[in-house]
């Protein structure tokens, strides 16, 4: 089967909810492509709904446990700052911009999540951040992705930026795109934006401040597709613009390490220092894996099970649900975890293992722990108002349908069929409907 597009773009809006149709439609670029286009009224994300493991579900069309970035970060327990999943070598098996370069196709790749030192990847800015004091970020970011492309990136836009403080850092990636397009031409295009997602962090779903990102995304679409027209190929080019999850507003940060040091499963030094750990709650925002040192420390294992039903009996300590590590698996997350928590509405988890189990967070105090937020995600996608969104217009998208409900992983296979390419065994399918042919 030939390919249904020879251009393909996708726009990641990090944080992107289903709830915010009534608003976007109304903004005039994002009208520009719902009126020649289709779009997904409700996309269900993964579990757990984390940034890392969602863009990576969207280039192979798999669950976590398959694809094997099953958190942002990395299971280091007592690390305060854990580095995280940048690596394309932390995938398992291929991705989209894999195939599209073994079919010859121009790839190119903008913050997109887990892309450090890609291969496959002809220009590559990674997302990836100086993680030690003597990192340098700017050395980090040329190790990890294409030196030449990004040292041009910066030297015309560098500027821009103010680190990684938003919303100058997607103006930065806005400019680097648009510069792309005309001047690299690549047949796949993937860009990750989070100026919403940093906004409904720091100040909640609905606030002002988000409201505010969605318009200049819609600036910064506009500036693309005008960049695509301008380059004379809109004709031969296709856009996708998705969300990876949603959020939800919480005030409470939970600490379920306080409890398992409190119960002698997590060991301190006299400076409070973690020197030793027999279980260790891993946090995913709205939900969490709690992880064994020794799996198959059955004593270990039933300890903690008391405590986290104990804990659970109690709404005040914001756990709705513990799940079997089985059953999280069955859910596509991390097999190797042997508890899962889903926090209840208005709570979220931290791995703090000193002070309070729980801290109200507030407006005024979110700054005063890197950990604090106002609005998370992670959640399952279970949750009630939490889907993500999707639309698409251009070569190889019908015109003015509306799809009800699609999964996050099949974007994967959709995307993979418009270039005509093949993702292996996937778990999602194409989305029928979305395109011309189905």
């Amino acid at each position: 089967m030939a390919a249904l597009t020879n251009r393909l773009i996708v726009i990641s809006l990090d944080c992107l909810s289903a709830n915010d149709y009534p608003i976007i439609k109304k903004l005039p670029n994002f009208k520009r492509i719902l009126r020649q286009g289709s779009f997904v009224r409700e996309v269900e994300t993964i579990y757990p709904s984390l940034t890392y493991p969602c863009h990576t579900t969207i280039v192979t069309g798999k669950f976590p446990k398959k694809h094997g970035i099953v958190n942002n970060t990395l299971l280091q327990p007592g690390r305060p700052s854990p580095d995280w999943n940048w690596y394309r070598s932390k995938i398992k098996g291929t991705t989209l911009y894999d195939e599209a370069y073994k079919a010859n196709l121009t790839t190119a790749a903008l913050l997109w999540p887990v892309t450090g030192k890609a291969k496959s990847i002809q220009y590559n800015l990674p997302e990836i951040f100086a993680n030690r004091p003597w990192h340098h970020q700017i050395i980090v970011s040329l190790m990890n992705g294409t030196p030449s492309y990004q040292w041009e990136l910066n030297k015309l836009f560098g500027h821009i930026r103010n680190g990684i403080k938003q919303p100058q850092l997607d103006d930065f990636v806005l400019q680097s795109t648009v510069h792309t397009i005309r001047t690299k031409r690549p047949n796949l295009l993937l860009v990750h934006f989070t100026d919403l997602d940093t906004m409904r962090h720091d100040y909640g779903v609905a606030s002002e401040e988000a409201i505010e990102a969605l318009h200049r995304h819609d600036e910064r679409l506009g500036a693309i597709l005008d960049a695509v027209e301008d380059n004379g190929n809109d004709k031969e080019t296709t856009i996708v613009v998705l969300g990876d999850h949603a959020a939800l507003d919480e005030n409470k940060a939970v600490s379920v390490n306080v409890a398992l040091r409190n119960n002698g499963l997590i060991t301190v030094n006299p400076k409070g220092k973690m020197i030793d750990w027999k279980a260790y709650c891993k946090g995913c925002d709205g939900s969490a894996y709690i992880y064994l040192k020794d799996r198959h420390d059955s004593e270990t294992k039933e300890k903690v099970e008391k405590v986290l039903y104990h804990l659970m009996k109690e709404s005040k300590n914001g756990i709705e649900t513990v799940i079997t590590g089985e059953d999280a698996s069955e859910l596509g997350a991390d097999p190797e975890c042997s508890f899962m928590l889903e926090a209840a509405l208005g709570f979220y988890f931290i791995e703090d293992y000193q002070g309070d189990y729980l801290r109200f967070v507030t407006l005024d105090n979110r700054h005063e722990n890197d950990k604090y937020m106002l609005a998370s995600h992670g959640y399952s996608p279970e949750k009630l108002e939490y889907k993500t969104f999707l639309f698409a217009a251009g070569k190889g998208i019908r015109a003015n349908e509306e799809i009800p409900f699609a999964r996050l992983i099949d974007i994967g296979p959709t995307l993979a069929k418009l270039l005509d390419l093949d993702l292996g065994n996937t778990d999602g399918n194409v989305i029928q409907g979305l395109l011309e042919g189905d």
